[in-house]
C-alpha cells in the first residue's frame, strides 16, 4: 500500500490509517455533537460499537479502497444517528418503534418479581446493582428502573417524585 517491504509497509499501515481513521472519527464527533457516543438509546450503544468495529477495520485495510469504504461508512451511521435523533423529537411513533421502555424492577423497596423475569434480570445482578449504589436496606429504595440503555439506575432516598418514574414499563407488585 505504501512500500514494497511488507514489514515496513505494514507497520506504516498501521500508524497512518489508525492516526487519519482517529483523526476522522473526531472531526465527525466535532460535527454531530456530544451525543454521538452517549448511550441514551440502544441505537446509540450499536452505533458506539459499530464505529468501533469500522475503526479497527480501517485500521487493518490493505487497500485504498477498503480504507475509504470505512471512512464513509463511519459518515453513514453518524448521519443516520443525527437522523434518527430528529425523528425521535418530531414523532412519538417513530421513538416508540426504535426505542425500549425503560422498566420498573423495584418500588418502595419491594422486588417486583414479574418485571426480573420479563427482562431476564436475576435477582442477584439486581441486589448487586443496589450495592453499587450504596442501598444498606430495601426500605430506602424508592424505585429500580432498567433503562432503555440496558443499565440499571436505583433511586433511593426519603422520596421520589412521580415524574421520575413517568414512561416506564410497570408490572404488578
Amino acid at each position: 500500500m505504501f512500500i514494497s517491504n511488507p514489514v515496513i509497509d505494514m507497520l506504516l499501515r498501521g500508524v497512518i490509517l489508525t492516526t487519519i481513521a482517529m483523526i476522522w472519527v473526531v472531526l465527525l464527533v466535532r460535527i454531530n455533537g456530544l451525543r454521538s457516543f452517549s448511550k441514551m438509546t440502544n441505537f446509540d450503544f450499536v452505533m458506539t460499537v459499530a464505529i468501533g468495529s469500522l475503526l479497527a477495520g480501517s485500521s487493518q485495510s490493505t487497500s485504498w479502497i477498503g480504507f475509504i469504504q470505512a471512512l464513509i461508512a463511519m459518515v453513514m451511521l453518524f448521519s443516520v444517528q443525527y437522523a434518527t435523533a430528529r425523528l425521535r423529537k418530531m414523532s412519538h411513533k417513530f421513538e416508540s418503534i426504535i426505542q425500549n421502555t425503560p422498566v420498573l424492577l423495584m418500588k418502595d423497596g419491594v422486588i417486583i418479581d414479574e418485571a426480573l423475569l420479563k427482562t431476564r434480570v436475576a435477582k442477584d445482578d439486581l441486589i448487586a446493582k443496589l450495592r453499587e449504589s450504596n442501598v444498606l436496606d430495601f426500605s430506602q429504595v424508592r424505585a429500580v428502573v432498567l433503562e432503555t440503555t440496558g443499565d440499571i439506575s436505583v433511586l433511593h432516598g426519603e422520596y421520589c417524585s412521580p415524574e421520575m418514574l413517568m414512561g416506564t414499563h410497570t408490572y404488578d407488585l
